[in-house]
């Protein structure tokens, strides 16, 4: 039987985004990719994103977090989720703050409300060795890669942006326009990004308001994704299509982004959502076995 058999876990979305909680803090227990799967194969914990707690690793955080994408791999950042986690861990008590960690870094995080919370994810990462791509690019605010006939590509010259994971974004005059599903397969695994990556395609409606949709590594089309909204608004502002701090419209949501040019990190702001509390049934896992 799984370890994680009968283990207590939250449902619960971030902007639509869907995420399942899973505090493994004072064990040694560890999630299997196969464990994932299964988890997100049962209609109960479906998610995007799993995100599993691991006591602190650095003095300061409250947990270290290991998160899975839908198909067991690891993600090195996820927003909607992270405000979850920091829901989770500040429900029912009178603080305000927790600091969390990933393999991406420290991401420091504070109540705005009671069901919104701001994250602050670090600074973007730009150049072309930092995204990582398998060639070198001079300018990162557009690289060579078209979809479709060569004198009028579908989408061309996508930036691209490491928010803790690998994004490519594509600016499109109509969002809604675009064959996501289709398109985002290929692209996410395509020979320029050896980490696979994940794919945007926004559209500026205003100097501080864009509508983005994301195909994201590891999950396909989501509702939601925190890190692809920063990497896009990072994205439009280096290219001179918005300005600093923006309202990046998702499927399920608005999120705030804010390029704080102080330290040059990007703060996300938006809501999260409790669906149930559960615990894991022994049957689930008997496919991972």
């Amino acid at each position: 039987m799984s370890p994680l058999a009968q283990r207590p876990f939250r449902k619960m979305n971030g902007a639509g985004n869907e995420i399942v909680v899973l505090d493994l803090r004072g064990t040694d227990l560890e999630v299997t990719p196969e464990e994932a799967r299964a988890v997100a194969a049962a209609p109960g914990s479906h998610f995007d994103q799993l995100m599993v707690l691991h006591d602190p690793r650095t003095p300061g955080t409250n947990a270290f977090m290991r998160i899975y994408n839908t198909d067991g791999s690891l993600s090195g950042a996820c927003g909607n989720g992270t405000r979850c986690v920091a829901w989770s861990l500040l429900d029912g008590t009178d603080f305000d703050a927790v600091v969390l960690e990933t393999d991406a870094g420290i991401l420091p995080c504070r109540r705005e409300s009671e069901f919104g919370f701001t994250v602050d994810m670090g600074a973007p990462r730009l150049r072309w060795d930092e995204i990582p791509l398998s060639e070198e690019f001079a300018d990162t605010r557009g690289i060579e890669l078209n979809v479709g006939p060569a004198d009028a590509p579908v989408l061309h010259t996508p930036a691209v942006v490491n928010m803790g994971n690998p994004h490519a974004i594509f600016f499109v005059e109509n969002a809604a326009a675009i064959d996501l599903e289709r398109v985002g397969p290929f692209l996410e695994h395509h020979p320029l990004f050896p980490e696979r990556a994940n794919i945007s395609v926004a559209e500026v409606t205003g100097q501080d308001s864009m509508i983005l949709r994301v195909w994201e590594r590891g999950a396909g089309i989501t509702l939601a994704c925190g890190s692809a909204a920063c990497a896009a608004a990072v994205a439009a502002a280096r290219r001179k299509l918005t300005g600093r701090s923006v309202r990046v419209s998702l499927p399920g949501g608005d999120l705030l982004i804010q390029w704080r040019t102080s330290d040059d990190h990007v703060l996300m702001t938006g809501p999260v959502e409790l669906e149930h509390d559960g615990t894991f049934a022994a049957e689930i896992f008997e496919s991972a076995a």
